[in-house]
């Protein structure tokens, strides 16, 4: 038995103990002691399943040359970071650009938008039409929008470059190649980032 099934059963069993020998207490305090974590049992990835901790917003040790407020983004490990200075950094999951969809350089935050309203890009539509699914010209803001709550657009060289740090209602997507090259960030971490940042802000995408 390794070291993860002793110490599930350790675990177990105090849970037993704790909720006075009744089986399916102990099993729900496993469960919520486990709830999130991508270490121990199952990680459910679908819809409904909570962000797991690893992805969830916090400050961590970041040594980095940019200059406090720049943002990194490190789409491998599925992290954004907004630098704090002396080897700080406040981290959050995120979901980034599927397979041919990825990209890298440094970009602005050009202009910021809250509930924004969505226009897909003429090639999305053309993508999605072939695959039968007919997306609209344009969308309202509102909680079922694909933008989310908020939204920061990039721009390089004073041109809008159509990718987007935005919000989503679907926090079992971060921490995955999901969009088609936007970084998508749950909504309560997008939120909290653009209050935290102007525009003009840096933007590295690596």
């Amino acid at each position: 038995m390794n070291f993860r099934r002793i110490l599930a059963a350790s675990l177990l069993a105090g849970a037993v103990s704790l909720t006075g020998g009744g089986s399916a207490n102990a099993q729900n305090f496993f469960q919520k002691l486990f709830q999130g974590s991508d270490n121990f049992g199952p990680r459910a990835s679908g819809p409904g399943a909570p962000l797991p901790y690893k992805y969830q917003k916090q400050r961590v040790r970041f040594d980095t040359n940019e200059k406090p407020g720049t943002i990194i983004i490190d789409t491998g490990d599925k992290f954004l970071y907004l630098v704090e200075g002396n080897g700080k950094a406040l981290r959050y999951g995120v979901g980034v650009g599927r397979e041919g969809f990825g990209w890298q350089g440094n970009v602005k935050i050009g202009r910021k938008a809250e509930w924004p309203g969505w226009t897909p890009p003429a090639e999305m539509i053309r993508r999605e039409r072939k695959k039968g699914r007919i997306l609209p010209a344009y969308m309202e803001g509102g909680p079922q929008n694909p933008l989310g709550a908020r939204a920061m657009y990039l721009y390089r060289g004073g041109q809008d470059t159509i990718f987007r740090i935005h919000g989503t209602s679907e926090p079992w997507t971060i921490g995955h190649n999901v969009s088609s090259g936007c970084i998508r960030m749950v909504n309560a971490d997008v939120s909290d980032l653009y209050d935290r940042v102007p525009i003009g802000t840096k933007v590295i995408v690596r």
